[in-house]
């Protein structure tokens, strides 16, 4: 089966959402399983210049499945427009199948080589050691933790900071 990163669209809200609400998915994004589709619509209708969003999809049936999705965001305040955050999400049935790293590839691609960015962040909770794990295979490291930063299952749970600097 062969995985391709491309360009969100605009029809891709419906994927994205189903994507976002997945069990294996959702407890490690933030997301809710009440999400409506119209929000993820709106999110990708409305994204502006500093907002550089990839899917990566597979064929089934002659039709495109979205099986990830990575974003990388731009902050707006001049002083800060050396620096992005960017956030990752990959299909449960998908998970440790390269996919998260040809996201990443795509999105340090747009921050290294066309953006010029010194600065990249995220977080991820402390306990997603498969995440964590690809995030240092691109060079991030843990900065810090984030004590009962977001919920998941009815507990707070620790995030971790990550950040990735880049010297030219």
């Amino acid at each position: 089966m062969e995985i391709y990163i491309r360009p969100i669209c605009v029809s891709d809200g419906k994927g994205v959402n189903e994507l976002r609400r997945m069990p294996g998915v959702f407890e490690n994004i933030l997301g809710i399983p009440s999400e409506r589709i119209k929000r993820n619509e709106d999110y990708i209708v409305n994204m502006g210049n500093n907002t550089h969003q990839f899917v990566a999809v597979v064929k089934e049936s002659g039709e495109e499945k979205i099986i990830g999705s990575a974003g990388l965001d731009i902050f707006p305040n001049s002083r800060q427009r050396h620096s992005a955050s960017i956030g990752i999400m990959v299909h449960k049935d998908f998970q440790n199948s390269g996919v998260g790293t040809k996201l990443m590839e795509a999105i340090i691609d747009i921050a290294d080589n066309w953006l010029m960015l010194i600065r990249v962040e995220l977080t991820v909770f402390a306990d997603n050691e498969k995440a964590i794990h690809l995030y240092k295979k691109f060079n991030f490291q843990i900065e810090g933790t984030k004590k009962k930063a977001g919920i998941r299952n009815g507990e707070y749970v620790d995030e971790l900071m990550m950040g990735r600097i880049r010297s030219y």
